[in-house]
Formats: C-alpha cells, structure tokens, sequence
C-alpha cells in the first residue's frame, strides 16, 4: 500500500469515528424520557410484518451497524445472536442501554425500536 492510499484509508477510519462518536454523544445527552416506559407485546405477527422489519433493517443499517455489525469486530459491541434473545430483553436494552450502550429511547421512537427488535429477530437478520 502507497502512502496515499494508507493516508486515505487512515482519514477515511478517522472521519467513520468521528460520526460514530457524535451520534454517541447525541444518544447520551439526549434527554431521558420522562416515565418508564410500558413493556411493548411482541406477537408473531408483529414480528413477521414486512414493514415492520424493513423500518428495523433501516434504523440498524443507520446507526447500529457501526458498533453491532460485521465489519465493526473485534471489539467495538458484542455480536448478537438473536435466536438466544427474547424481543422484550432485546427491546429493553435497545430503549435503557447496558454497560457501554446508551440509551436509545430519546433518539428513536418507541415504534422504531419496536421495528429494530423485529429486525433482529427476523430470518434476514445477519450481524
């Protein structure tokens, strides 16, 4: 590899950081919502509905992707594994964060989140 070309690639990794980090911060400065809230259903028909799995293909190719997906191993965010994972656990830790996760309840509607669970849970789904 020229120089060039690795000083493109090492702008390219910094620049792809740098969004990563500022939509980080968004999430953890956002504001809390102001209750709990309740604990969404989640029934096979919600969770086959093609609409609702493309709306949680686009919220995770627009933002989770980048900590959860392929190409962001080793070490960025554990790799799911969606078939051990229950919807109401998945949805919970999408909407309060775990650990180094943020909370996404202040960035995402309740319904995307909602999606995003049925993303994950779909046959489609590949991290």
């Amino acid at each position: 590899m020229g120089k060039k070309s690795g000083f493109a690639s090492l702008l390219l990794v910094i620049a792809a950081g740098a969004v990563v980090a500022s939509q980080l911060a968004i999430a953890q400065t956002a504001p809390a919502a102001v209750a709990d809230e309740p604990v969404p259903t989640f029934d096979q028909k919600y969770l086959g509905n093609p609409v609702n799995i493309k709306l949680g293909q686009t919220v995770w190719n627009t933002q989770c992707m980048h900590c959860h997906g392929s190409k962001a191993y080793p070490g960025k965010a554990p790799k799911l594994k969606p078939g051990e994972l229950e919807p109401v656990f998945i949805f919970d830790r999408i909407t309060y964060g775990f650990k180094g996760m943020p909370p996404w309840r202040a960035v995402f509607t309740r319904e995307e989140r909602k999606a995003l669970v049925a993303w994950i849970k779909s046959d489609g789904f590949a991290p």
